[in-house]
């Protein structure tokens, strides 16, 4: 019984070892590239990103304003500059059976998201506002 045991957890390994590699700059292009993907973060929504064409992004935490940026590959990390801010955010997504994975890694925290279904939502950019 105990060889069984064994057998099964070695053969399970590899599977395991896979599902904890974070996705290569390609794969992560090809996953999101002319999308639109929702996250989450502890089981509340926490925003939504365009992936535009030329590593171009979109993002907003779903209250109608909107971050313009872009990403690219440093290292194996994937990070994100953001036009209000010009510090690199790190990350890894691993594809997993219900959808993307993040681990952020510029900061201690180790946030996680992880990619949900839109709610019947739009991610919506209201635009600039003007004041009087």
């Amino acid at each position: 019984m105990r060889i069984c045991f064994i057998v099964l957890a070695l053969l399970l390994l590899p599977a395991t070892l896979l599902a904890q590699q974070p996705m290569n700059p390609a794969e992560f292009e090809e996953y999101t590239k002319g999308k639109t993907l929702f996250f989450a973060a502890n089981g509340t929504r926490y925003g939504a990103e365009q992936y535009l064409s030329n590593r171009r992004v979109r993002w907003s935490y779903l209250d109608g304003h909107c971050k313009e940026g872009y990403w690219y590959e440093d290292t194996g990390d994937i990070c994100f500059v953001y036009e209000d801010n010009p510090t690199p955010q790190c990350w890894h997504f691993f594809d997993e059976a219900d959808g993307l994975r993040a681990k952020f890694i510029s900061t201690p925290d180790a946030r996680e998201l992880y990619e949900i279904q839109p709610a019947g939502e739009e991610m919506l950019c209201l635009g600039p506002e003007i004041g009087v």
